[in-house]
């Protein structure tokens, strides 16, 4: 028998990649462009409205794993597995600048100015002015660079390791002002971090089921949030089995805070009492979570290709949305200017698609 035809929710499918889709990126400008980057060593550009391809970044070697737009949207950075990082002048459609460093872990912008930052396998993060090329290095502590994130006051960066170590740095002096370890560290590597919007608080997370607040100007550990905390603690040989945490995020509108995990719980926890208000449950694991600019819904994708969208005041899902035919690798919404603009998620999947959802909000 055949199958009746999928369930297809998006707007609009991207399908040049021939293989995974493991990125994507939209311009903070106007969220009207793309830059999505896959198993096929190739990176594109494109309009979100139609599908149309701006420029291909040409010149990769490896899979392309990170793609981001500066915060102007003037650059696009792309960066490969090889460790190969370019980055194009949207306007021209042209490069403007590459390097070649050890593996690449991770890419950021910085938020205000034409500066990228990238984490490596050897531990060390560098920093460049783009397109000039004047290079910083953050010295590692010889293991892996895992996640990086730059303050919303553009002066310092908080830096995730492998050894579950959290290093707050002076991206001027270019020292650590603060490093979170031993006890205070997470007992495996980091998978993710996040911060608030005032960049006051951090959010980390980490293979080991954990996700810690940190307070960024002190260094010191608020609270630590676990959902297995009532099970007996694992051996070392169960490691492969903790829930690892994959994404962590704080809501602007509420003193909310999310915490995503590979075992499927969406879990939500009240920033002040530090109590967990709702456990989210899905299917299959969760890959990423991203709260709404200006709202307290938050939006989740997953291995079984769905992107859902949750109310983090009741805990109830509020709409989900299907098409891809393989995991979700990577997905992003569009911040939000107006209350009246639709809010629009893009996805990037296993399938070698990349498609454009538009979500239609329940408190509008």
């Amino acid at each position: 028998m055949e199958q009746e035809k999928e369930q297809d929710d998006s707007e609009l499918t991207f399908s040049k990649h021939t293989g995974s889709v493991f990125c994507v990126s939209l311009d903070p400008a106007t969220n009207s462009l793309a830059v999505t980057g896959g198993e096929d060593d190739k990176a594109y550009v494109w309009r979100v409205s139609d599908g149309e391809v701006l420029f291909e970044c040409t010149g990769h070697k490896d899979s392309v794993t990170s793609v981001l737009f500066s915060h102007d949207s003037s650059l696009v950075a792309t960066g490969d597995m090889s460790g190969l990082i370019k980055v194009w002048k949207v306007e021209t459609k042209q490069e403007v600048w590459s390097f070649e460093v050890g593996d690449l872990e991770w890419m950021e912008w910085h938020p205000c100015a034409p500066v990228l930052l990238a984490g490596m396998a050897d531990g060390n993060v560098w920093m460049w002015k783009i397109p000039g090329g004047d290079c910083k290095t953050l010295q590692g502590p010889g293991c892996q660079s895992t996640s990086g994130k730059v303050l919303p006051d553009g002066k310092r960066a908080v830096v995730g390791y492998e050894d579950g170590n959290v290093r707050l740095w002076d991206l001027k002096q270019g020292n650590a002002t603060h490093v979170i370890k031993g006890h205070d560290g997470h007992q495996g590597a980091l998978t993710c971090l996040a911060c608030n919007k005032d960049g006051s608080l951090v959010l980390t997370g980490s293979v080991d089921g954990r996700a810690k607040l940190i307070n960024t100007a002190t260094g010191k550990v608020l609270g630590v949030f676990s959902v297995d905390e009532g099970k007996a603690k694992a051996s070392q040989e169960d490691a492969e089995e903790t829930n690892s945490v994959e994404s962590v995020g704080f809501c602007n509108v509420l003193p909310l805070i999310a915490v995503a995990y590979l075992h499927g719980t969406l879990a939500i926890y009240d920033l002040s009492s530090q109590v967990l208000r709702h456990k989210c449950q899905h299917q299959a694991g969760i890959v990423k979570l991203q709260w709404e600019e200006s709202s307290s819904v938050v939006s989740t994708c997953s291995l079984d290709g769905a992107v859902r969208l949750w109310d983090a005041r009741s805990g109830t899902m509020v709409s989900e949305y299907r098409g891809h035919q393989a995991e979700i690798l990577d997905f992003t919404l569009n911040r939000l200017m107006n209350k009246t603009e639709a809010s629009m998620a893009v996805t990037a999947s296993g399938d070698h698609q990349a498609k454009v959802f538009c979500l239609q909000r329940p408190d509008r």
